[in-house]
Protein backbone atom coordinates (compact mmCIF):
# COMPACT_ATOMS: atom_id res chain seq x y z
CA UNK A 1 0.00 0.00 0.00
CA UNK A 2 1.36 3.30 -0.94
CA UNK A 3 0.83 6.99 -0.57
CA UNK A 4 -2.03 8.72 -2.33
CA UNK A 5 -0.47 10.06 -5.59
CA UNK A 6 -2.62 13.21 -5.45
CA UNK A 7 -1.74 14.28 -1.92
CA UNK A 8 1.49 12.46 -1.16
CA UNK A 9 0.03 11.29 2.11
CA UNK A 10 -0.61 7.68 3.05
CA UNK A 11 -3.87 6.33 1.68
CA UNK A 12 -6.64 5.36 4.05
CA UNK A 13 -5.96 1.63 3.58
CA UNK A 14 -2.31 2.05 4.53
CA UNK A 15 -3.28 3.95 7.68
CA UNK A 16 -5.89 1.37 8.67
CA UNK A 17 -3.54 -1.53 7.97
CA UNK A 18 -0.81 0.16 9.98
CA UNK A 19 -3.11 0.93 12.90
CA UNK A 20 -4.31 -2.68 12.84
CA UNK A 21 -0.72 -3.87 13.16
CA UNK A 22 -0.17 -1.42 16.02
CA UNK A 23 -3.32 -2.69 17.74
CA UNK A 24 -2.24 -6.33 17.41
CA UNK A 25 1.23 -5.43 18.68
CA UNK A 26 -0.28 -3.64 21.68
CA UNK A 27 -2.57 -6.58 22.35
CA UNK A 28 0.31 -9.04 22.24
CA UNK A 29 2.46 -6.81 24.41
CA UNK A 30 -0.27 -6.92 27.03
CA UNK A 31 0.10 -10.70 27.10
CA UNK A 32 3.86 -10.58 27.56
CA UNK A 33 5.25 -11.66 30.91
CA UNK A 34 8.22 -10.04 32.55
CA UNK A 35 10.89 -11.83 34.51
CA UNK A 36 11.09 -15.51 35.24
CA UNK A 37 7.89 -17.21 36.17
CA UNK A 38 8.05 -18.55 39.66
CA UNK A 39 6.26 -21.68 40.71
CA UNK A 40 3.70 -21.19 43.46
CA UNK A 41 4.80 -22.31 46.88
CA UNK A 42 3.66 -25.86 47.57
CA UNK A 43 0.62 -26.09 49.77
CA UNK A 44 1.14 -27.57 53.18
CA UNK A 45 -0.42 -31.00 53.47
CA UNK A 46 -3.64 -31.04 55.43
CA UNK A 47 -3.21 -32.02 59.06
CA UNK A 48 -4.21 -35.50 60.03
CA UNK A 49 -7.83 -35.75 61.08
CA UNK A 50 -8.31 -34.49 64.59
CA UNK A 51 -4.91 -32.92 64.99
CA UNK A 52 -2.11 -30.73 63.78
CA UNK A 53 1.13 -31.94 62.20
CA UNK A 54 3.53 -33.28 64.78
CA UNK A 55 0.94 -34.52 67.27
CA UNK A 56 0.05 -38.13 68.02
CA UNK A 57 -2.31 -38.37 65.03
CA UNK A 58 0.42 -37.43 62.52
CA UNK A 59 1.70 -40.45 60.57
CA UNK A 60 4.87 -42.18 61.68
CA UNK A 61 7.48 -43.16 59.10
CA UNK A 62 5.98 -45.61 56.63
CA UNK A 63 2.38 -44.87 57.62
CA UNK A 64 -0.15 -43.02 55.54
CA UNK A 65 -1.87 -39.94 56.92
CA UNK A 66 -5.07 -40.45 58.85
CA UNK A 67 -8.20 -39.83 56.78
CA UNK A 68 -10.58 -39.62 59.71
CA UNK A 69 -11.50 -41.24 62.99
CA UNK A 70 -14.12 -43.99 63.12
CA UNK A 71 -16.22 -41.74 65.37
CA UNK A 72 -16.29 -39.11 62.56
CA UNK A 73 -18.19 -41.51 60.26
CA UNK A 74 -21.81 -41.99 61.36
CA UNK A 75 -23.18 -45.53 61.52
CA UNK A 76 -25.57 -46.00 58.60
CA UNK A 77 -24.04 -42.95 56.90
CA UNK A 78 -20.76 -41.56 55.79
CA UNK A 79 -18.44 -38.66 55.25
CA UNK A 80 -17.20 -37.18 51.98
CA UNK A 81 -13.51 -36.24 51.88
CA UNK A 82 -13.62 -34.21 48.66
CA UNK A 83 -9.96 -33.12 48.86
CA UNK A 84 -8.87 -36.76 48.93
CA UNK A 85 -11.56 -37.90 46.47
CA UNK A 86 -12.90 -40.46 48.94
CA UNK A 87 -16.24 -41.25 50.59
CA UNK A 88 -15.97 -43.07 53.90
CA UNK A 89 -19.03 -45.02 55.04
CA UNK A 90 -20.00 -47.11 58.06
CA UNK A 91 -22.86 -49.34 56.91
CA UNK A 92 -22.83 -51.20 60.26
CA UNK A 93 -21.13 -50.35 63.54
CA UNK A 94 -17.40 -51.03 63.19
CA UNK A 95 -17.51 -51.70 59.43
CA UNK A 96 -15.68 -48.98 57.52
CA UNK A 97 -15.83 -48.85 53.73
CA UNK A 98 -14.33 -46.34 51.33
CA UNK A 99 -15.19 -45.50 47.74
CA UNK A 100 -14.15 -43.03 45.09
CA UNK A 101 -16.03 -39.74 45.54
CA UNK A 102 -16.16 -39.38 41.76
CA UNK A 103 -19.54 -40.35 40.31
CA UNK A 104 -19.28 -42.99 37.60
CA UNK A 105 -21.91 -41.23 35.50
CA UNK A 106 -20.09 -38.04 34.48
CA UNK A 107 -17.37 -37.57 37.06
CA UNK A 108 -18.97 -35.08 39.47
CA UNK A 109 -17.95 -35.31 43.10
CA UNK A 110 -20.71 -36.93 45.12
CA UNK A 111 -22.53 -34.48 47.32
CA UNK A 112 -24.09 -36.26 50.29
CA UNK A 113 -24.50 -39.48 52.23
CA UNK A 114 -28.13 -39.94 53.31
CA UNK A 115 -30.34 -42.86 54.38
CA UNK A 116 -27.80 -45.57 53.54
CA UNK A 117 -26.93 -44.07 50.16
CA UNK A 118 -24.24 -41.94 48.57
CA UNK A 119 -25.86 -39.27 46.40
CA UNK A 120 -24.49 -37.38 43.41
CA UNK A 121 -26.67 -34.31 42.96
CA UNK A 122 -25.32 -33.53 39.47
CA UNK A 123 -27.73 -36.01 37.86
CA UNK A 124 -29.21 -37.79 40.90
CA UNK A 125 -27.21 -40.99 40.79
CA UNK A 126 -27.52 -42.95 44.04
CA UNK A 127 -25.09 -45.58 45.36
CA UNK A 128 -25.24 -48.06 48.27
CA UNK A 129 -22.98 -47.24 51.26
CA UNK A 130 -22.12 -50.94 51.83
CA UNK A 131 -20.74 -51.84 48.42
CA UNK A 132 -20.93 -48.76 46.15
CA UNK A 133 -23.47 -50.43 43.87
CA UNK A 134 -25.89 -48.31 41.86
CA UNK A 135 -29.30 -47.91 43.48
CA UNK A 136 -30.71 -45.39 41.03
CA UNK A 137 -30.10 -42.61 38.56
CA UNK A 138 -28.23 -42.57 35.30
CA UNK A 139 -24.97 -44.11 36.62
CA UNK A 140 -24.49 -47.67 35.35
CA UNK A 141 -21.24 -48.56 37.18
CA UNK A 142 -20.70 -48.82 40.95
CA UNK A 143 -18.35 -46.48 42.78
CA UNK A 144 -14.89 -48.06 42.84
CA UNK A 145 -13.84 -49.22 46.30
CA UNK A 146 -10.78 -47.58 47.89
CA UNK A 147 -8.81 -49.81 50.24
CA UNK A 148 -8.60 -48.45 53.80
CA UNK A 149 -7.38 -49.85 57.09
CA UNK A 150 -8.64 -49.13 60.58
CA UNK A 151 -5.93 -48.82 63.23
CA UNK A 152 -7.66 -48.39 66.57
CA UNK A 153 -9.94 -45.40 65.95
CA UNK A 154 -7.94 -44.11 62.96
CA UNK A 155 -8.88 -44.73 59.32
CA UNK A 156 -5.98 -44.69 56.85
CA UNK A 157 -5.47 -45.58 53.21
CA UNK A 158 -4.36 -49.22 52.99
Amino acid sequence: MSDDPRTGRPCRRAVLAGSGAVGVTALLAGCQTYGAASAPAPAAPPPAAGGAPGDASAPADGETAALARVADVPVGGGRILADQGIVLTQPAAGTIKAFSARCTHQGCTVTSVDDGTIVCACHNSVFDIADGSVRGGPAKQPLPETPVAVDGDTIRLA
